[in-house]
């Protein structure tokens, strides 16, 4: 390996810890002696990395940092390609667009060879089974941005929700997830009503207010909640 790939490799497995990591677990996995790591943390500092910690403690890449324009693989770049279609084609109008507008920022910075590879990537993504409304939701299906915008924020919503029998109910409910299928669209919520995590369609639920309120527990805690519930591992 390269000491360019080495930096690079060092860079990513920075970013994969939310919590400062050791240099030990680091050198172990590049395969390095910690001397060569605390050499390769200084020249990343010195080139602008925000890296805090220090021998004995840690270390821990700061938000915000951006590699210069390099280096994805082709299967990288094909997983970019396929995930964006997919999101475009899938996701309501908004987040469709931010799909577009983000492959367009990643080929304008990519080398020539790789952006090549980019344009010209035959993945496809195609139909679903049972398509969609195209577009901006209505208040039928939810109103995916106002969604999305809801589990960011950490805001209360209340919505009225009809069951599989045709029965409608009114909820208060804390968004904590949004799983994009091809036959449905489900938010995942704690339900004031039920006190306890609940799924719902996005095309039963008939109308969506935002209530302005934050709800009481961070929406990461439930999150896991969910997840050891349902049997999910952490992505």
């Amino acid at each position: 390996m390269s000491r360019a790939e080495r930096l690079l490799c060092l860079i990513q497995l920075l970013r994969r810890h939310r919590r400062p990591v050791s240099g030990a677990a680091l050198s172990q996995e590049l395969g390095i002696s910690l001397r060569t790591l605390y050499r390769d943390i200084a020249s990343l500092q010195a080139q602008g990395a925000a890296i805090d910690g220090a021998p004995g403690f840690g270390y821990v890449l700061q938000p915000g940092f951006m590699l210069p324009p390099l280096m994805f693989t082709p299967d990288e770049i094909e997983a970019l390609v396929l995930g964006s279609r997919w999101v475009a084609d899938r996701a309501d109008a908004r987040l469709g667009g931010a799909a577009r507008q983000a492959m367009a920022k990643i080929a304008a910075v990519l080398p020539t060879e790789a952006r090549q590879l980019l344009d010209g990537s035959s993945l496809m993504v195609g139909p679903a089974v049972d398509p969609l409304p195209p577009g901006e939701p209505s208040a039928g299906d939810a109103g995916l941005s106002t969604l999305r915008l809801a589990i960011r924020d950490e805001q209360k919503l209340a919505l009225r929700y009809r069951d599989g029998q045709g029965r409608e109910t009114a909820r208060t409910v804390w968004p904590i997830a949004l799983g994009f299928f091809d036959r449905a669209r489900v938010l995942v919520a704690w339900c004031e009503m039920r006190q306890e995590l609940r799924h719902f369609r996005t095309d039963r639920i008939t109308a969506l207010e935002p209530t302005g309120h934050r709800y009481p527990r961070r929406r990461q805690v439930l999150l896991r909640e969910w997840r050891e519930a349902e049997g999910i591992s952490a992505p």
